[in-house]
């Protein structure tokens, strides 16, 4: 039975205004989307694709459905945002920006899930992840942002988890960037739960302390930031490194191979869903850990790893069925270290991992290539 097949008869109310019409209507329903989505794959159900829930969409904004019906509230939330489905759609749908708008209209007042809520909370608490990223030793301040320099963004989370990322960023680029001070939250967690008008105000907000070009450490923060001030002022790592390097080559290290047990290590990678959907970025971080490792490919590294942001957090039973598939990959391809690009992948795939009692070490791309510096 097909998600059509299960809503009431149609009416012609007039548009409640929840989702911007044009985004809304260029869906063809083709199909293309669902082999492409996780949740689909997972449970085979129509309501579960890209194609239902923007059926459901379309119904809750002609008032087919009301905000409180069970499937919507289900199906908003079940949905990891992966934006997977963008990539093979070929009438270009902005699932994206439809998941958000949908979530802003249904994660309203008493119906925001309460960790959600404390999570939109405590990312705006810049002081505590400034003490945090101090405390842990990431990468120390330089004070206001120099002109004509790119800006190191300290993720919230990950100077407090991750903090050795942003030291081996200064470590790989040396008087190339800067680490300014009083940095807050850019808002990717907000946008992702229900409050893009938020995530949208704390974009800009670190936009305008951080004039120029952004250089960012996480695919979620990147894309999310590049969508609200602008692609040309955002640059993801690896991208980053391969331009500066290219430009420099002089201030191009002697990375030496890494290696382990004497051989040359084994290592794969999991993209970042809104690195590789969102900003289109695949090759380069691939690149870069093949000149220091025998790189080797998982068959799901470009899929969505479960953590999804506060996914993982939200609905844990979900994300550990999604997990579960990368986990059995990466075991059978006897690697040494599992590369990411974006910190809540990196929290995901270290728990899972150890919950397995693997040896394989889970590292960020700056970590791995700060190994093959002299």
């Amino acid at each position: 039975m097909t998600t059509e097949q299960t809503l009431p008869p149609r009416a012609d109310p007039a548009p409640r205004g929840i989702f911007d019409e044009n985004l809304l209507a260029a869906c063809i329903s083709c199909g293309f989307c669902l082999p492409a989505c996780p949740t689909y794959r997972m449970t085979q159900d129509e309501r579960s694709s890209p194609r239902g829930r923007i059926t459901l969409m379309r119904a809750l904004e002609v008032g087919r459905l009301e905000p409180d019906d069970p499937t919507l509230r289900e199906q908003a939330a079940f949905c990891l945002g992966c934006r997977a489905c963008e990539t093979v759609c070929p009438a270009g749908v902005q699932y994206g920006s439809l998941l958000e708008q949908w979530r802003d209209h249904q994660w309203r007042g008493r119906h925001v899930p309460p960790l959600a809520r404390v999570l939109r909370t405590g990312m705006e608490m810049t002081p505590a992840f400034t003490t945090a990223g101090v405390v842990r030793r990431a990468a120390p301040r330089t004070g206001p942002a120099r002109p004509e320099t790119v800006h190191l963004m300290l993720g919230c989370a990950e100077r407090a988890l991750f903090p050795s990322v942003s030291r081996s960023v200064l470590k790989l680029l040396p008087d190339a960037v800067d680490v300014p001070s009083g940095q807050g939250c850019c808002g990717a967690m907000h946008a992702h739960n229900g409050d893009s008008a938020g995530s949208r105000e704390l974009a800009e907000k670190l936009g305008q302390r951080l004039p120029g070009t952004i250089l960012t450490t996480a695919g979620g923060c990147g894309a999310h930031l590049a969508h609200v001030i602008g692609r040309e002022r955002v640059r993801e790592l690896s991208e980053y490194l391969l331009e500066y390097w290219g430009e420099h080559p002089e201030r191009l290290p002697d990375l030496a191979e890494v290696t382990v047990g004497g051989r040359r290590a084994r290592a794969g990678l999991q993209d970042s869903c809104h690195l590789r959907n969102g900003l289109k970025v695949t090759a380069q971080p691939r690149e870069l850990i093949a000149r220091v490792a025998d790189y080797v490919e998982l068959p799901s590294a470009g899929s969505c790893c479960g953590s999804a942001g506060t996914y993982s957090m939200l609905r844990p039973k979900d994300s550990q069925r999604v997990l579960d598939v990368h986990l059995d990959e990466i075991e059978a391809a006897d690697l040494d270290y599992l590369i990411v690009v974006n910190v809540v992948c990196q929290r995901q795939m270290i728990i899972g991992l150890r919950r397995r009692r693997s040896r394989v070490k889970v590292l960020h791309l700056a970590e791995l290539l700060a190994k093959g510096l002299p």
